[in-house]
């Protein structure tokens, strides 16, 4: 037995004995309860009623992928060659850049109820509690070369932008790789990506596409993440993990050969209509230095057009960061 059996069996917010879930999951009951010691520590808050039995306080729903490949079209579905659902992970993106090393990872998807050493960009951790996140990655193979993938990012960020417009969400896109998500006026971090390259300049490549999206948040979580962030549960009542996963990859397989053709200018109009900040004063971070300057739109290569006291510049991403003045 493990952990994730047991959690799989009270996400449905029912109780169950001890008694049933020992001849479920073939234990015995001592040892059912040693694993309900666990679920607190996991962030999973565990209700115990005498008589009744064991319920999590709040009702999960574990990731399935039977039924996220069975909500994607034909097309879509002919691209994807392996999907993987895993309990926990140091790092989905790992996974997948592990599989690329043995031959595989092309049209590959993996998904992790929890990871224990996820990252951000600039190295920034993001690491999950067990059904807390939605935590995808993909991985693709291009021909074209490392040049072809201007703007790759910021396309999968329109992408994840009209997953979560389709569920009921208002949303916006930071530069480059953030979605924020509209609460009590003010605009919150919703979700993060980020892209691990491989390969040649000019010949094939290798691509991971990581993306995190936070689905609930602990007043814990929210206090510890050192900016505003919020859930697709604040804004989308009972949001289902495994339809927005199943849409996210329909719309990945869907894009990716495209962009190999088009490049992100096919995305551009769409990414700068979500803009959080254009025409807004912004603090840009690069290195140990810092300056005010004035959001404009990306350009066709996903860069940044802003205007400082000195003039006009361009930024391109990397070691790069932005926050609203």
């Amino acid at each position: 037995m493990s952990i994730g059996d047991l959690i799989r069996l009270l996400g449905d917010g029912r109780y169950h004995s001890g008694q049933q879930l020992g001849e479920r999951l073939g234990v015995s009951r001592t040892a059912v309860w040693k694993q309900l010691k666990k679920l607190e520590a996991m962030d999973l808050p565990l209700e115990a009623v005498k008589g009744r039995g064991y319920r999590l306080v709040n009702s999960l729903e574990s990731l399935d992928g039977a039924s996220i490949v069975s909500q994607l079209p034909a097309e879509p579905r002919r691209h994807l060659k392996r999907l993987f659902v895993e309990d926990v992970l140091d790092s989905t993106n790992t996974f997948l850049r592990e599989r690329f090393r043995h031959g595989a990872g092309h049209g590959e998807v993996c998904l992790a109820e929890s990871q224990t050493a996820g990252r951000g960009r600039r190295g920034k951790a993001w690491n999950t509690h067990w059904g807390g996140s939605l935590i995808l990655s993909m991985g693709w193979r291009f021909d074209a070369g490392v040049a072809a993938l201007e703007g790759l990012s910021l396309a999968v960020g329109v992408l994840l932008a009209e997953v979560i417009e389709a569920a009921g969400g208002e949303v916006a896109l930071k530069w480059p790789n953030d979605v924020l998500v509209a609460i009590d006026g003010e605009w919150r971090k919703l979700a993060g990506i980020l892209l691990e390259v491989t390969g040649d300049v000019e010949g094939p490549c290798e691509v991971v596409i990581g993306i995190g999206v936070n689905i609930s948040l602990s007043d814990a979580v929210r206090e510890a993440a050192g900016q505003p962030v919020g859930a697709l549960a604040d804004v989308i009542e009972a949001p289902s993990r495994n339809h927005v996963a199943a849409s996210l990859i329909e719309s990945l397989l869907t894009m990716l050969p495209r962009f190999e053709q088009h490049g992100f200018g096919a995305w551009q109009a769409e990414w700068n209509r979500r803009h959080a900040y254009v025409g807004s004063t912004i603090r840009v971070h690069q290195g140990n230095a810092s300056y005010a300057a004035v959001a404009g739109e990306v350009d066709g290569n996903g860069n940044l057009i802003v205007m400082t006291n000195g003039g006009k510049r361009t930024l391109t991403g990397g070691e790069i960061s932005i926050r609203p003045d």
